[in-house]
């Protein structure tokens, strides 16, 4: 192993040193300063006698006489199932206080694409206890749902929900084998200490850290590391859910800042950038972190990813949500105007999406009237938000009897189903019944998307018996 003292720039978190040997892409280097501290950094760009090195922990110290070795192999993550209930730091140390990590294997963090004809079609439901998502945007094992949110919305609080609450309904008919136990990985990105203390508080006060594995790279901890992060948080997800056949939830907090990140680093490099100063190979760099989450044939574990991102200026057009949407398989609004309403979680589910819904749902997943009453209510929600419009300009007494229905609903529907709290956690049969309550508000002949044995199976005839049999409940 070589070493060199041939330093001749320092470019924000970038060091270019010269050498005199072929130095192979994303290889590990150790830099040790005139101080005597050892810092770690990976090679960005090697051409004929010239390498540009971007540092971990920042450029703070390096001068021409620090030392610079290759360590000629990439970076690892080191794994082992005993990593859940740890909490680490973004690249991978532990910051728990608690004993040494004994890795069963070192694996590199970029990872191998899955083999699309590997990959298994995700099809079975997770259930996540927010009725939004579960009603109306179902969540399904191997699938990338990211949530679309804004600077001081709460969706850290709904990640903090779906990571306490979410599980796996396992069949019943499977139980002689051995079921797939569910684990949770939270790679926090960029958050404030406030943030992080949040979130440690509720883990350990929900247990749920015990299932759990926990990567914080804060706000004042270097840019380059942000963008190891989610690599780490995945090859760990990667190696439980493939070889040690857990479900894992991988949930990534926040993208905007994994990809300011990008846009800091390419600056320092002085690449040409593309739109509104991104890098254009950002959304090469995006599918390849959305891209790992999946199925494969033969392995009973799953990688899901809900990636959480804060659009600037709540535009949903602005380049990390653009190419996210285009990437994943839906997404999951947080609404500004409902949050103000006070409503917990504030999903807008109008615009919200998830694209592998229908095959997640259904007889021997949810319930074999889920898909009807999902169809039905985003119906008649979207009448009473037309009808919300229509109010302002003539008022309700010039609407018709089924006008201010719908009106009714459309309160009801945000007062009683979207709001349910940041600590309730509702089975799917919870979801559906307060659906069924919902949907009883409406006459018979307006449910026009739901099939008769349905109606006549679930329907409740008017407010009065429902408002009885919810007291005798």
């Amino acid at each position: 192993m070589k070493e060199y003292q041939t330093i001749t720039e320092i470019s924000g978190p970038l060091v270019y040193a010269e050498v005199d040997e072929a130095i192979g892409y994303d290889e590990i280097v150790e830099i040790e300063t005139a101080q005597g501290e050892t810092l770690r950094g990976q090679v960005l760009e090697s051409s004929d006698g010239v390498v540009a090195i971007q540092v971990f922990e920042g450029t703070s110290g390096i001068d021409q006489n620090a030392s610079v070795r290759f360590l000629g192999e990439t970076m690892k993550m080191p794994v082992t199932e005993d990593l859940l209930g740890r909490v680490l730091d973004g690249s991978g140390r532990p910051i728990d206080d608690g004993p040494e990590i004994v890795p069963e294997e070192r694996q590199d963090i970029v990872g191998a694409a899955i083999n699309p004809y590997s990959r298994e079609y995700p099809e079975e439901f997770i259930e996540t206890g927010v009725s939004a998502i579960d009603g109306m945007n179902t969540l399904v094992r191997g699938q990338k749902l990211p949530i679309f949110s804004s600077s001081g919305q709460p969706h850290s609080e709904l990640a903090m929900q779906i990571a306490r609450q979410a599980s796996v309904p396992e069949e019943e008919e499977g139980d002689d084998e051995e079921s797939s136990e569910f684990a949770v990985i939270f790679g926090a990105m960029g958050i404030t200490q406030e943030e992080a203390n949040e979130f440690m508080e509720d883990f350990e006060r929900t247990g749920a850290l015990e299932r759990s594995v926990v990567f914080m790279n804060l706000a004042d901890d270097p840019a380059v590391e942000r963008t190891v992060t989610p690599r780490m948080v995945l090859t760990t997800a990667e190696y439980l859910a493939f070889e040690k056949d857990y479900h894992v939830l991988v949930i990534l907090t926040d993208m905007t800042n994994y990809c300011e990140a990008l846009r800091e680093i390419g600056a320092a490099r002085e690449e040409v950038p593309g739109r509104r100063g991104y890098p254009g190979y950002m959304y090469t760099d995006l599918a390849q972190l959305y891209e790992r989450a999946g199925r494969i044939q033969g392995r009973d574990g799953s990688v899901t990813q809900i990636p959480i991102l804060t659009m600037p200026g709540d535009d949903d057009t602005h380049p990390i949500p653009d190419l996210t949407g285009y990437i994943t398989e839906g997404q999951i609004y947080v609404d500004p105007d409902l949050n103000s309403q006070g409503l917990q979680p504030p999903i807008n589910v109008l615009p919200s999406l998830s694209r592998l819904m229908d095959d997640g749902i259904g007889e021997g997943l949810t319930r074999e009237d889920h898909a009807d009453v999902k169809d039905q209510m985003f119906a008649a929600y979207a009448e009473g938000e037309d009808l919300r419009d229509l109010v302002n300009i003539v008022g309700r007494e010039a609407l018709s009897e089924l006008d201010n229905k719908y009106l009714d609903f459309a309160d009801a529907f945000e007062s009683e189903f979207v709001d349910q709290g940041f600590e309730t956690n509702r089975t799917i049969e919870e979801t559906l019944s307060i659906g069924w309550d919902l949907l009883s508000m409406l006459p018979k002949d307006a449910l026009n998307r739901i099939d008769e044995e349905f109606i006549e199976e679930h329907y409740r005839e008017d407010d009065s018996e429902r408002k009885i049999v919810e007291v005798a409940d």
